[in-house]
């Protein structure tokens, strides 16, 4: 007979859960994307003044990329204590944090105010940004997985993932709708203040919904499981021992599966306002007009890519993504040389397109790697560690690429190196779309003595 801990929730209750992470995860992207998108357009003349402009870009976005290099220290303590505390607990707390972080930005005073204490304080709330970030995705997507439909799980699971563009678009409709109404020396004095304030608002939104689901049943009935072992006296090793001990080869799928899909998006819609205002001469608001309409098709494609997980596989959705990147990136830079605005949104849309096709699945798939004791930990480390690699310099690098050899090519290639890792990762991952998350790894819990990291190596193994 079931523990009433076991028992799934009404079906019913599952789009509830689904919009509390969506909209968290919305707002959690905007403050993050706002970010790269004040740094490609106006951070570098207020807090790096006195560097050439793409200099003072290069730098902005180094300070972008700090808030990457935090977020493998937010997926180690939110993962700990997500598997600990439950999923979500540490989903309120992440949101208030990156929430707060964003505000504070919009508070900052200038370099022509405080001089050089003024990018120290940026850097500083970037990094609390980047660790609610790095704890933010595991706990918002293993939220739904587990509440959810196992046969559709994939279409589930992606809902969150549509965060991204979202809070993309979100973040570019504000930046896009305000470099319309002001003035560029308006925008420049006090306008790009109003979306980081704005943040304030959309967290409490998020705060009120996020608050109102229940924790996932699946980590309920695990709990209770491991608390009886506790009574009995069987050892638990910590979530992040375990994954490190058990699981270290999906860790390292996961991580190789996330190269093309992080470098990619972050060339195609943060590195892109660079490119196409320096290199083809287009307006900034084309430019963030373009990813504005992107954005909208790269919401509508990712369920219909989680969807087509479910029938064809995670593994055969995400090949077709980035092979789909890789092949992609000579014509869209191409495409971006016209100077046309059509041009430039059908680069920018079918990148995101393809791009969708690796992100939808990996909800699922990451979530399917893990036994739930150590779920959150291993999704949150196999994502956020590679991000230091993958998303925090892809910028930064192709920035520095296009400074150094004026021309697209080497960043296509940049990209191209980065779809070969992702293909091998996959190549070497097994099939995940039909295991069951409340017994992936439940077949060693029974040995007496057992303790957790044993029972889960079956999730390695496929058991």
């Amino acid at each position: 007979m079931s523990s009433p801990a076991t028992v799934p929730p009404p079906r019913a209750h599952l789009p509830r859960v689904v919009a509390a992470s969506l909209i968290g995860t919305t707002i959690e992207w905007y403050d993050f994307f706002l970010y790269g998108s004040a740094a490609a357009l106006v951070f570098n003349k207020l807090f790096f003044p006195e560097s050439a402009p793409l200099v003072g870009t290069l730098l902005s976005f180094l300070t972008y990329a700090v808030g990457f290099a935090a977020r493998p220290l937010g997926a180690l303590v939110f993962g700990h204590y997500g598997d600990r505390l439950g999923r979500k607990k540490l989903l309120v707390v992440s949101l208030l944090m990156m929430g707060g972080a964003t505000f504070g930005i919009g508070l900052l005073p200038t370099h022509a105010t405080v001089g050089a204490a003024a990018p120290v304080l940026l850097t500083a709330l970037r990094l609390v940004q980047g660790f609610a970030l790095g704890g933010e995705w595991g706990g918002a997507v293993l939220l739904v997985s587990e509440h959810g439909d196992a046969r559709r799980r994939g279409f589930w699971s992606s809902w969150p993932q549509t965060g991204a563009p979202a809070g993309q678009l979100l973040a570019a409709g504000v930046l896009s709708a305000l470099t319309a109404l002001l003035s560029d020396a308006a925008f420049t004095a006090w306008g790009w203040r109003i979306p980081f304030l704005l943040s304030g608002v959309l967290v409490l939104v998020g705060l009120w919904i996020r608050l109102s689901v229940d924790e996932s049943p699946v980590f309920q009935a695990a709990l209770a499981r491991a608390e009886a072992r506790t009574a009995e006296q069987v050892a638990e090793k910590p979530p992040l021992v375990a994954v490190v001990r058990d699981h270290w080869r999906d860790v390292l799928v996961a991580m190789g599966a996330r190269m093309a899909e992080n470098i990619s998006y972050y060339v195609i819609t943060a590195f892109i306002l660079v490119y196409a205002t320096t290199s083809a001469g287009m307006a900034k608001q084309t430019a963030l007009n373009s990813v504005l309409v992107a954005s909208a098709v790269h919401f509508a494609v990712i369920p219909a890519w989680g969807a087509l997980s479910d029938r064809i596989g995670r593994r055969p959705v995400y090949l077709i993504g980035a092979l789909g990147v890789g092949a992609w990136m000579f014509p869209f830079f191409a495409l971006i040389d016209t100077g046309g605005f059509g041009d430039l949104v059908l680069a920018v849309t079918v990148g995101l397109v393809f791009h969708g096709a690796m992100y939808a699945p990996q909800a699922a798939f990451f979530s399917e790697l893990f036994a739930t004791r150590m779920r959150y930990s291993g999704a949150s480390i196999g994502a956020q560690f590679s991000s230091v690699a993958a998303g925090a310099p892809a910028p930064l690098i192709a920035t520095a690429l296009l400074s150094d050899y004026g021309t697209s090519t080497p960043i296509s290639l940049y990209v191209i190196a980065a779809v070969l890792v992702t293909v091998v990762a996959i190549g070497c991952a097994k099939e995940t779309r039909d295991r069951d998350l409340e017994n992936v790894g439940r077949r060693a819990e029974s040995r007496p003595g057992a303790e957790w990291a044993a029972s889960t190596r079956g999730a390695a193994t496929g058991d």
